[in-house]
């Protein structure tokens, strides 16, 4: 037994895997996060009124992904964390490039220029995070283990609900949470519980895949797998650089800014998860440096992005569920990844045949993985003893931060910047969490500082 066996892992961060088992695991990450790319792009095209370009600005956000993600794995000249590190379309930037292009068409701006404003802002602000990458070794004593916890844990909750959602039968759908589409994602969860438990390593290695099969099957049994025609989705779609060209304004920029610096603490809490999963040190230089890489990535993520027409990147969270599921932490297997969302941005249409998985059998696929995010985060919170002010600062922060996204209402009588940036839990418990860890006093400080008053007496 090797030593990635004995400690959980079936294949290590740096272990070199065949082609098959490589193939597998990559199709694992694939299908937890295709969805994902795809939805923000979706969801802008249709707001902003840009529906002729969405076929191509999802076919970019594949790409760019794809790219992105191979060189987080590949770590090259010290760009990239070295690790499976997953990137794909942020959703924290929804609100803002909402809120920016509504803008530019209320002054009669054409598709084209909507998305020449919005791409010339986010290439601005690809900056932001490649700056702070700089700054990695002070901000480690601002990102305390029960600060970046807190962060891992909120984004492993707010990931739930997107699988609860698909598990009840997906957003607006007009059977949401019949009996039916419960029984399809149990069936796709007790697949993968049973096999991931398994002792054979092929065995845990297709659990995820094996389970969404099996759901498939079950649905296509039953009558919840229809497929929908390919229509006019072209076979094979080519990038070009600044498609719309370029524009910038400094009141869509700033926003747009102040939720890249957001984007870089739920990184920092991603890649802080994806190092324990992948047994790598969590502290010390070899974690700075591999953190410094890889928030340096995900700037250059976003810069690609920019240049070829998708929305801001990030590290995404449920790829570490994955990670915890096959027990694969190899970052060749983050090569195939990446290879393998080129292809499906470059031939939309093998991505129209992924997006035909009925959305319970998704949920329950990926409700095991988000869970396993939620886990990782306390996990990364309890590294240290859990002191009073450490208890507080966690309670604060969850208390607040999953208050105000279960009432978003909350926030209603706000301006439009402040509701977008704060309606999340991860934005408002993680601001919350660091601000209060420079506040609050240490206990230790405070012990001190009693001495002291004593002495003085």
């Amino acid at each position: 037994m090797s030593q990635s066996d004995e400690k959980g892992l079936l294949y290590g961060l740096n272990d070199r895997i065949g082609p098959l088992p490589a193939f597998c695991a990559a199709l694992q990450h694939v299908l937890a996060s295709v969805v994902g790319i795809i939805t923000p792009p979706l969801i802008i095209g249709s707001v902003l009124g840009l529906q002729a370009w969405i076929p191509y600005l999802i076919s970019m956000s594949l790409l760019v992904s794809g790219l992105g993600t191979f060189l987080q794995a590949r770590r090259f000249m010290g760009i990239g964390a070295g690790m499976i590190c997953l990137q794909g379309t942020s959703f924290a930037f929804l609100g803002v490039i909402l809120s920016g292009g509504l803008m530019v068409k209320a002054r009669g701006g054409s598709p084209e220029e909507i998305m020449a404003m919005i791409f010339g802002c986010n290439l601005v602000a690809a900056m932001i995070p490649m700056l702070i990458s700089r700054c990695i070794a002070p901000l480690r004593k601002v990102l305390t283990p029960v600060v970046t916890g807190t962060v891992i844990t909120l984004i492993g909750i707010s990931l739930i609900k997107v699988s609860i959602t698909d598990w009840a039968g997906g957003h607006n759908a007009s059977d949401f949470g019949a009996p039916g589409n419960l029984a399809l994602g149990a069936l796709t969860l007790l697949v993968i519980i049973v096999l991931n438990r398994s002792q054979n390593r092929w065995t845990r290695l297709v659990a995820v895949v094996a389970g969404i099969a099996a759901g498939c099957i079950a649905a296509a049994l039953t009558g919840h797998l229809t497929l929908k025609p390919m229509g006019d989705t072209p076979w094979l779609v080519l990038p070009e650089l600044f498609r719309f060209g370029f524009a910038f304004d400094w009141t869509i920029f700033i926003p747009i800014a102040l939720v890249s610096v957001i984007a870089v603490i739920e990184a920092v809490g991603d890649l802080t998860a994806n190092c324990m999963l992948s047994q790598q040190p969590i502290e010390g230089e070899a974690f700075e440096r591999r953190m410094q890489g890889g928030i340096f990535a995900d700037g250059i993520s976003c810069l690609l992005a920019a240049v070829f027409s998708a929305f801001p990147n990030t590290t995404f969270a449920q790829n570490n569920g994955v990670i915890q599921m096959t027990g694969v932490a190899s970052r060749y297997v983050g090569m195939v990844i990446g290879v393998m969302l080129v292809l499906l941005g470059m031939f939309p249409a093998i991505g129209t045949m992924l997006q035909q998985i009925p959305p319970p059998v998704l949920g329950g696929a990926t409700i095991v993985m988000f869970g396993s995010v939620v886990a990782a985060g306390i996990r990364v919170m309890t590294q240290t003893p859990l002191g009073r002010r450490e208890m507080l600062i966690v309670a604060v922060s969850f208390g607040i931060g999953l208050g105000v996204e279960a009432v978003p209402d909350v926030l209603k009588q706000f301006p439009t910047l402040i509701s977008n940036l704060f309606g999340h839990a991860v934005t408002t418990g993680g601001m919350l969490a660091i601000i209060l860890n420079v506040v609050l006093p240490s206990e230790r400080n405070e012990a001190v500082a009693a001495k002291t008053a004593e002495e003085s007496h």
